[in-house]
């Protein structure tokens, strides 16, 4: 009997200290903590990817094999993003948060422990469950603690908190592996897990309304796992090869047509795993077709920047790398002004301002291509921009739906910003190398490199014009 109550004090959610629950900042508290989680997954997503060649040659492993240990993150993270927001919803979305806090350190640990490259895999795809566990649930936990009026202000503090984990990434990673090797890139996330996990416990309060425990939909699971992968294995293989492969081609008709049938499922199946009905509320389809187009933006600009300037030999890598800081580092600035502006004149003026900034910001980095100061200027412009933008859009899509529903709404959110995310690799990566005059990632002369960077960006400015206009369609005049 006492086992049993002991395992149920582990799965009920601890109330938080009375002079915390009653503290004129405690909904604040929670933006902290939940801050603390956003930082962490956007560092691991960005300090990664450094370490490849040194894993590659420590664990004697294949390039392309080593390449998954990214993948493998990327696929798990998005593909488990909606399951996990509904269980969040019915179980509860401390519980969870908290939770994987502890599961993404434990498997950090083991990340750096991993004496070989299927270890380190399997160790990713748990870290990734982690990482989802605390995505799913971050921009609930917000919606919920926070009053509605300072919506958009917290939602900027927490989009901060990512940007800086973002800029933070390839720095603190060359720094550490110079240090200490590839290991260090997973020992530096326990501190700081344990640090969240502690905050969690104590600060994060309990979910008070709760989606109706019902039948977990698996066969809808099954289907959108599939599709997802499919989907992003498609994504990923274009940015080498192009969308005219075969294989990606394959891919792209395998993942449409498993969406197709997920859909079907979730229209018909009385406990579904993402409720269609969502996409019918006021600025949500529209607000997340948006913010596809900014996260596009956002690391296409990232990826064909750095591509440029080493073919264009306009700055060594350490440079460049310093010089792409700029763009993080203005959405960081920029992000809580942005929720601000939201909350005071509503959502339409952020978004659209937000986007049509980061276009002019564009054009500018395309006629700045070749001078590092006018584009280190240009980036800060693009960033200040998606800082505008992102509070605002993820308020809206945010607010979406029943209370009951936030985690749902949350997982739906951050599984958009991972599809975004790898769209923005793979679809200015095809479009470089087409203009480029040749195909996949390798490196150009000047010329060629030019061409291939002033098309790609070229793209991303209409992309950042369609992002404003669908924004704008989305949000109304009147204060959200």
């Amino acid at each position: 009997m006492s086992e049993q109550h002991g395992w149920r004090r582990l799965l009920a959610e601890p109330a938080r200290p009375e002079r915390i629950r009653t503290h004129p900042a405690a909904p604040w508290l929670v933006v902290a903590t939940v801050s603390v989680g956003a930082f962490m997954g956007q560092l691991d997503a960005s300090i990664v990817t450094l370490a490849v060649p040194d894993i590659q040659r420590e664990l004697h492993s294949a390039l392309a094999a080593v390449e998954w240990v990214a993948l493998v993150y990327l696929l798990v993270l998005v593909g488990s993003l909606p399951a996990i927001g509904r269980l969040a919803d019915m179980a509860g979305r401390k519980l969870f948060y908290t939770y994987g806090f502890g599961l993404f350190t434990a498997a950090s640990l083991a990340c750096a422990l991993a004496p070989d490259l299927r270890w380190l895999l399997a160790a990713r795809g748990v870290q990734a469950l982690g990482a989802a566990m605390l995505q799913a649930n971050s921009v609930a936990l917000i919606r919920t603690s926070v009053p509605r009026h300072l919506l958009g202000r917290a939602i900027g503090i927490q989009g901060a908190a990512q940007a800086i984990g973002l800029a933070l990434g390839p720095s603190a990673g060359g720094l550490l592996i110079s240090l200490g090797g590839w290991r260090w890139v997973f020992l530096v996330n326990l501190p700081a897990g344990i640090l969240g996990l502690a905050l969690g416990w104590f600060l994060l309060p309990r979910t008070r309304v709760f989606a109706p425990r019902t039948r977990f939909d698996f066969p809808g699971l099954a289907l959108l796992l599939p599709a997802l992968a499919g989907l992003l294995l498609a994504f990923s293989e274009a940015s080498r090869s192009g969308f005219g492969s075969p294989l990606v081609l394959g891919l792209l008709a395998f993942a449409v047509a498993a969406l197709a049938a997920f859909i079907a499922r979730q229209r018909r199946t009385p406990s579904p795993l993402v409720d269609l009905s969502l996409f019918r509320a006021p600025g949500f389809g529209l607000g997340l077709s948006s913010g596809l187009l900014s996260y596009l933006v956002l690391f296409g600009v990232l990826f064909v920047t750095p591509l440029y300037l080493q073919s264009a030999a306009v700055l060594p890598p350490a440079a460049a790398g310093i010089l792409l800081t700029v763009l993080p580092v203005g959405l960081g600035i920029a992000a809580p002004f942005g929720g601000l502006l939201a909350d005071r004149h509503g959502r339409r003026l952020p978004t659209t301002a937000g986007m049509a900034l980061t276009a002019a910001g564009l054009a500018l980095h395309l006629a700045a291509a070749g001078n590092p100061v006018g584009m280190a200027g240009a980036l800060a412009v693009i960033g200040a921009g998606l800082g505008l933008f992102t509070p605002a859009n993820n308020a809206s899509i945010a607010s979406a739906g029943h209370s009951h529903q936030a985690g749902m709404v949350s997982g739906i959110l951050n599984m958009t910003r991972g599809i975004g995310t790898s769209l923005g690799v793979a679809v200015p990566a095809a479009v470089y190398a087409l203009a480029a005059g040749g195909r996949g990632h390798g490196l150009f002369d000047a010329g060629s490199a030019t061409a291939g960077f002033n098309a790609a960006v070229l793209l991303l400015v209409f992309l950042a014009l369609a992002a404003g206009a669908l924004a704008y369609a989305g949000t109304g005049r009147h204060r959200s």
